[in-house]
């Protein structure tokens, strides 16, 4: 389940590096939880709309983004959280929530990026940033997925995820998450399995560190 929110705002500029703004406003609207630390089964784009100033973000026509979770109880909550307090930070304010039910994803295999797609593994004493043209990203992907699914009970020996480095956008961000660098991928992705594993990808992300702003599809 995903819901799209409607955000309005004022004429503050908002950091770039706002990322872990948006993480706690999510927590907040969640209220006591247990989320934190887990392996989540939910993710959010990033703020849409937006006009890069030498200031920061400017949202002149108001901003949008969405949550999307495999969990319909953590979605009811959210929205019971928006509508205690829907305020977020620097002066944005949800004015509006919109419930998109779960799409039919039989005949869909290409989903683009709402937010960078992070993929992170040790080696050694250090931590690889893996981006979307290393050999091991879309392996990664998968077992990362795998991950997820097994959490929530679900199995599929057909899934195959592959990044489409061909595209002709495809590249990288660097996002700055409380003074850590994590280069993630802006690329998009092809997804094959049954309908039920990309729709569960579709809500959970993709990659990494979903629960903190990385690696949402639409």
């Amino acid at each position: 389940m995903r819901i799209h929110l409607k955000i309005k705002t004022t004429n503050e500029a908002i950091p770039y590096d706002h990322q872990p703004l948006l993480t706690g406003t999510v927590h907040k609207w969640l209220g006591r939880n247990n989320e934190h630390g887990e392996i989540s089964l939910y993710s959010f784009s990033q703020l849409e709309g937006g006009k890069a100033t030498s200031k920061g973000l400017r949202f002149e026509r108001g901003a949008s983004y969405y949550i999307s979770s495999y969990n319909s109880d953590l979605i009811k909550k959210l929205i019971g959280g928006i509508k205690t307090d829907p305020t977020l930070f620097h002066g944005l304010t949800v004015f509006e929530v919109i419930i998109e039910e779960d799409p039919d994803l039989s005949d869909r295999e290409l989903f683009f990026a709402a937010s960078p797609i992070f993929i992170k593994r040790r080696n050694g004493e250090k931590v690889d940033h893996i981006i979307y043209n290393d050999p091991r990203a879309n392996e990664c992907l998968e077992e990362t997925l795998l991950k997820k699914m097994e959490k929530a009970g679900i199995s599929d020996e057909t899934l195959k995820i592959r990044f489409e480095v061909d595209y002709p956008k495809a590249g990288t961000k660097k996002i700055n998450y409380n003074g850590v660098h994590n280069r993630a991928s802006w690329c998009p992705v092809t997804i094959q399995g049954k309908p039920e594993t990309k729709l569960f990808a579709w809500n959970v992300g993709l990659g990494n560190s979903t629960g903190i702003g990385f690696g949402a599809i639409k």
